[in-house]
């Protein structure tokens, strides 16, 4: 055997791995303890995404242009892709992360503007989507209208008496949007009688229907019933006198049909109709109805009527035989 095939025999390279053996495997051990600590950060680190609100700034008002406000921000969230630990990122929220659009010095109307987001400690910020975004900036103003009370249907023998309070309410909130308001109307209630209730109000434009977007002060009114309760209410139809000789009536409609009448109770059971006089005359026109109430029982509601009247065809005189 050679001196080479003696230094690399099996038994000889066994002799020398089994030498100081635990020295080597206290050395590799530190060795990978030591990889694995300086790269925890970098295998632990994963990615999350967060739809976070987005803020809008605007100091412009603090160099004495007034009150801004910022309306039809698109999209109003945006979507935030951040990376960190993942107990880090499984306390964030949405509303946590700070997504800003600076329109400071922005002039009114229409803009799009980036948005800034601020990584929270502990985490990058990857990527957002979208980058920027759009809205309206518009002018703050405020509008004073009176509150129109609304409630529900009264039972049909009641007179209620509603009071109010407060009778003034203050609209607030871009400009474009406040102009659209024609009326604001508390939530119908139902209080009985000598009963307070507490109604929300609501801010409608010329069709009725309500306007977002805008702030109401109070917020709140207290509609209070102020009458002792049931009275001595009946509707009763409205029947008119026939027109004199020489006219009749071609077209009708009486509003309303029915009128409601106050009386003694006694009285007010004898009662079936209300007759009511008119001034005929030939043409079309609208007229109030006079009406004929028993001493004792006073209307409600004003009526009145809408009719056509002609005059009416005569018959010559000897019938068939004239000539």
């Amino acid at each position: 055997m050679t001196g080479t095939e003696g230094r690399w025999s099996p038994l000889r390279l066994w002799r020398r791995f089994l030498h100081n053996l635990l020295p080597k495997l206290l050395a590799l051990g530190v060795a990978l303890t030591l990889w694995f600590v300086a790269t925890t950060d970098r295998r632990a680190n994963v990615e999350q995404g967060y739809d976070v609100p987005i803020t809008v700034s605007d100091t412009t008002a603090e160099r004495g242009a007034g009150e801004r406000a910022v309306r039809d921000l698109s999209p109003p969230t945006i979507r935030v892709f951040l990376s960190g630990r993942p107990e880090r990122l499984r306390e964030l929220r949405g509303d946590s992360i700070e997504a800003v659009v600076d329109v400071t010095g922005v002039p009114e109307g229409s803009f799009t503007r980036p948005v800034t987001v601020q990584a929270p400690t502990g985490t990058i910020l990857q990527r957002q989507v979208p980058e920027r975004v759009q809205g309206f900036v518009d002018a703050l103003v405020t509008r004073t209208l009176g509150v129109t009370l609304s409630v529900a249907n009264p039972p049909e023998n009641s007179l209620p008496r509603y009071e109010v309070a407060p009778a003034q309410a203050t609209v607030s909130g871009p400009g474009r949007v406040v102009a659209t308001v024609t009326r604001v109307v508390n939530a119908p209630v139902a209080p009985g009688p000598g009963e307070t209730r507490e109604a929300a109000l609501i801010a409608l434009n010329e069709r009725g229907e309500p306007v977002a977007g805008l702030t109401l002060t109070p917020a709140t009114v207290t509609v209070r019933r102020v009458d002792s309760g049931e009275v001595p209410v009946k509707t009763l139809p409205v029947v008119l006198e026939d027109p004199p000789p020489g006219l009749r009536v071609t077209a009708l409609s009486v509003q309303p049909g029915g009128v409601r009448v106050v009386a003694d109770p006694a009285l007010l059971a004898r009662l079936r109709e209300v007759p009511g006089r008119v001034p005929y005359r030939v043409g079309s026109y609208t007229a109030p109805v006079t009406l004929q109430l028993p001493d004792g029982v006073q209307a409600l509601e004003e009526v009145r009527v809408r009719l056509t009247v002609q005059e009416a065809a005569t018959e010559p005189a000897g019938g068939d035989d004239a000539p």
